[in-house]
């Protein structure tokens, strides 16, 4: 995957989970806090600014209950 594609890949994943978190109604502050992760480093994920490893993307999935898939933007 070249570096354009990449950035195009991790900036869409952030946009999804930027929107079913908000379908839950949580803050940034209040899914870090559930996932154990810095405010900081989720809104990192939420610009596309960080490739998160898979355990990351399933965990995130669990709270935001969605299939990983949708964050990464398969059909689930």
């Amino acid at each position: 995957m070249n570096a354009k594609t990449k950035k195009q890949t991790l900036a869409a994943m952030g946009s999804n989970i930027k929107a079913a978190r908000l379908r839950c109604g949580w803050t940034q502050a209040e899914l870090a806090k559930k996932l154990g992760i810095s405010i900081a480093y989720q809104s990192l994920l939420e610009r596309g600014g960080r490739n998160p490893p898979a355990t990351t993307v399933i965990e995130l999935a669990r709270w935001l209950d969605v299939p990983p898939g949708t964050l990464l933007g398969k059909a689930a």
